[in-house]
């Protein structure tokens, strides 16, 4: 096992470089010259079970998330906050607010925001919420003209946001449809991490995890703010994760995979999850 975490290592350090086929891959890492065949089969023996590493139809294999070993503060993060008009994306609702912060060595840096024109009303509960309203998009720009700006900072990296699947579904898809490309990335949620790392906390939401951790969010339900916050939390979350042994972005994933233990509910208890509200995990 030792021996086979060796080569793994030296796997990634090969393929960090750049994409490289089977059979040079077997060459650079196992030290393979002989028979083609045999070589991609111990390079898919060995490599072929770890979701780290991918491989296309013609053999060339890439690097599909962080390199193993690499400590969790020296991976480069994209915190991300959208606000939109409200709806579903299906239904012709869209984005009127993002921004987007690097994180790297344990700082928040590199700030990207932009109002977003929706080409739609914005509803009045949604205007009361976010502070957004139609005046203030009319003059931004459609999500057209700043899709590959948010592209950019999007490609090596790993998105995060609070609540991810409800970001990353609205940048995926308005990707999707504006420049016909989504990246391909890791993605994290500090709402999982939280609920994982720190279970003591019974309230996961935002507001609930600044307070923990004595943060202030500046402008709350706008985009700049709460990725701010967001990107100050994911600090934390990643210094407790260290803290708890979890030491590069695998072991972090593995742990936050597993179930945690959950409290059985007290007979007459109402089962409210048996009825998904449309933003599943309501904790922004």
């Amino acid at each position: 096992m030792k021996a086979d975490r060796a080569l793994i290592h030296r796997a990634a350090a090969v393929l960090a470089r750049g994409p490289i086929h089977t059979v040079a891959l077997a060459r650079e890492v196992l030290g393979l010259t002989g028979n083609p065949g045999a070589a991609s089969a111990a390079v898919f023996t060995l490599l072929g079970a770890d979701e780290r590493f991918k491989v296309d139809g013609e053999g060339v294999w890439s690097m599909a998330g962080p390199a193993p070993g690499t400590p969790l503060n020296q991976l480069r993060y994209a915190v991300v906050d959208v606000e939109t008009t409200g709806g579903t994306y299906t239904s012709g609702h869209r984005m009127t607010d993002i921004a987007i912060y690097e994180v790297r060595d344990g700082v928040v840096e590199d700030e990207y925001r932009s109002l977003i024109n929706p080409g739609r009303h914005i509803p009045r509960q949604i205007e009361v919420l976010t502070g957004i309203n139609n005046r203030m998009v009319s003059s931004a720009p459609f999500f057209d003209h700043i899709a590959s700006d948010v592209l950019e900072r999007l490609e090596g990296r790993i998105f995060v946001a609070h609540n991810v699947r409800f970001d990353w579904g609205w940048v995926s898809q308005q990707l999707a449809e504006a420049v016909g490309e989504v990246p391909d990335v890791e993605r994290l949620c500090t709402v999982r991490m939280a609920r994982r790392l720190v279970p003591r906390l019974r309230r996961r939401n935002l507001d609930a995890l600044a307070r923990h951790y004595g943060i202030e969010i500046e402008d709350r339900h706008r985009a700049h703010g709460d990725a701010l916050a967001t990107a100050r939390i994911l600090v934390r979350l990643l210094d407790e994760a260290s803290r708890q042994g979890l030491a590069d972005y695998h072991a972090l994933n593995a742990f936050l995979r597993k179930r945690g233990k959950r409290s059985r509910p007290r007979q007459g208890q109402q089962l409210f999850f048996l009825a998904p509200t449309p933003d599943a995990e309501n904790v922004r």
